[in-house]
């Protein structure tokens, strides 16, 4: 298989000339938005990059080439493409043994076991042994400047306390990441292929991406897990919410409808009954308004929808985050998705989110290009992006 770029002012645009050379047999593997492109004029264009069999129809293809394909000598493999894809998605586990940027690594020098109080925040104080007094303070203040919760910082220092007697400065970090780790509850997307088609419904409050979530998550299950999708929007209220999903439907070629009504929700599903796997989106809403929650719940009851991901903005407070996972519990989420990652200043409030109601976390965005800015939860990446406070994307 071979792997195309295609540039153009608008996605639609970008849609219309992949399908013109490569017709409808091509999957499209990611969408981005380019800067800086004075060819076309435009300040910002978009980029689509499509694979299609070696076997397709390349007399049309050779009547459209851009120029900026002709010019490349080698086009990379269709294959590897999607192994590349699949590791930047799901590797997260793998990389989490490597030691992470950005984390001091103290030099080896045994703990003592000598009775002494540290004084930490708030004007509290902790019991630290001896020369760890000094390792504890350090790692007291990091996770308050990464904003974790001071009832989480507490237990990870009780923790770190066990290790008395025995564990190495070196190794403390380690233990703070295992500690960590140990609190953040995370769960596998995992659809397999069987006579009932599974519905999943995201929701979440305005804003948050869900629309964008739901893309990244239909190419995922497309084009990694080789699953048969549809999608269905109920989010008639947002201006260009449906035009949004619409033209990613025609983009990706995956199926697309729209339920207007609760009542409608049903015979849309059974339209799509031969279906692997069928996406909701929803309309955003406030967790302050209960009377637009409960009107979600009835599309969601009508669609007998099998898991509800509860979609929230990295960029909260703990605060609004807890609120939010409180009231949207209405609507019986049993998973969450943190977006906007790339946009926070710190991550500690996913930890007190998470370690407070202990629903899994299965996935985090970093970013708008379909479907690459997307990563599977894993507790050890989490923890480290909590305490170290960077993102390596």
């Amino acid at each position: 298989m071979q792997i195309k770029k295609y540039l153009a002012p608008t996605l639609k645009e970008a849609s219309e000339k992949m399908k013109e050379e490569l017709g409808d047999e091509a999957v499209v593997l990611s969408t981005r938005i380019v800067e800086g492109v004075a060819k076309f004029g435009e300040n910002k264009v978009f980029e689509l990059t499509a694979g299609i069999e070696e076997d397709f129809d390349k007399s049309a293809a050779e009547k459209a080439v851009p120029e900026e394909q002709a010019a490349q000598e080698k086009r990379p493999d269709f294959a590897e493409e999607l192994k590349k894809l699949t590791e930047k998605i799901y590797a997260a586990k793998a990389k989490s043994a490597e030691e992470p940027e950005g984390i001091k690594i103290r030099k080896s020098e045994t703990l003592v076991a000598k009775p002494k109080m540290a004084k930490s925040f708030g004007g509290k104080y902790v019991a630290t042994e001896g020369r760890f007094d000094k390792e504890i303070k350090e790692v007291i203040e990091t996770l308050f400047l990464r904003e974790v919760q001071k009832k989480i910082i507490m237990t990870i220092v009780d923790q770190l306390k066990k290790y008395d007697g025995f564990a190495q400065t070196e190794s403390i970090d380690s233990y703070v990441l295992s500690s960590m780790a140990s609190m953040i509850p995370t769960g596998s997307f995992e659809i397999p292929k069987s006579d009932k088609t599974k519905v999943i419904a995201l929701v979440g409050p305005t804003g948050v991406g869900k629309t964008t979530c739901i893309a990244k998550l239909a190419i995922i299950s497309k084009i990694l897990h080789n699953l048969d999708v549809g999608l269905i929007s109920v989010d008639t209220y947002r201006l260009g919410a449906i035009d949004q999903l619409r033209i990613f439907s025609e983009v990706s070629n995956i199926d697309l409808l729209v339920a207007y009504e609760p009542e409608e929700t049903a015979k849309l599903l059974n339209t799509f009954k031969k279906k692997d796997v069928v996406f909701i989106d929803t309309a955003g809403r406030s967790q302050n308004n209960l009377d637009s929650l409960k009107k979600t719940k009835v599309y969601l009851d009508a669609a007998k929808v099998d898991e509800t991901f509860l979609v929230m903005n990295t960029t909260s407070a703990t605060k609004t985050l807890l609120d939010v996972m409180e009231k949207f519990k209405v609507l019986d989420y049993k998973s969450l998705i943190f977006t906007k990652v790339d946009e926070a200043a710190s991550y500690g409030n996913i930890l007190n989110a998470v370690n407070t109601n202990k629903y899994p976390v299965k996935f985090l965005t970093n970013g708008q290009t379909i479907p690459d800015d997307i990563i599977a939860a894993d507790p050890d990446m989490i923890a480290k992006l909590v305490y170290t406070g960077k993102l390596n994307k």
